[in-house]
């Protein structure tokens, strides 16, 4: 179980940003499994995984992925993937490197 957020933004960000000097790009931020109770809590549904966000920009017809490995064991900070999208509709879709039902969303990159 994948949890995202994201920033779509046009930059550039600042040099101690997730994403140094990026621009009209999309920063998500990825964290994986659940806790019932809360951070410190067990947390459950949780496994070595690669996630994947694979993007469309609708407007220029660019197309990119990026991918990332998380440890079942990273729960103190989240994943970070930068998609350099450019301006635009970009459509995302996140998934993983194992059995899944990718998730898709469309965001404005400025």
């Amino acid at each position: 179980m994948l949890s995202t957020g994201g920033t779509a933004f046009d930059g550039p960000l600042y040099h101690y940003s997730e994403a140094p000097g990026a621009v009209h790009s999309v920063v998500l931020r990825i964290t994986q499994g659940f806790s019932p109770i809360g951070e410190w809590g067990p947390q459950l549904l949780a496994c070595d995984v690669t996630a994947v966000v694979d993007w469309h920009n609708l407007d220029s017809g660019r197309t990119g992925s990026v991918s990332r490995f998380i440890p079942a064991t990273q729960r103190s900070a989240p994943a970070i993937l930068v998609a350099d999208t450019g301006p635009g509709r970009v459509q995302l879709t996140v998934r993983t490197d194992r059995p899944n039902i990718p998730a898709t969303a469309e965001v404005f990159v400025p």
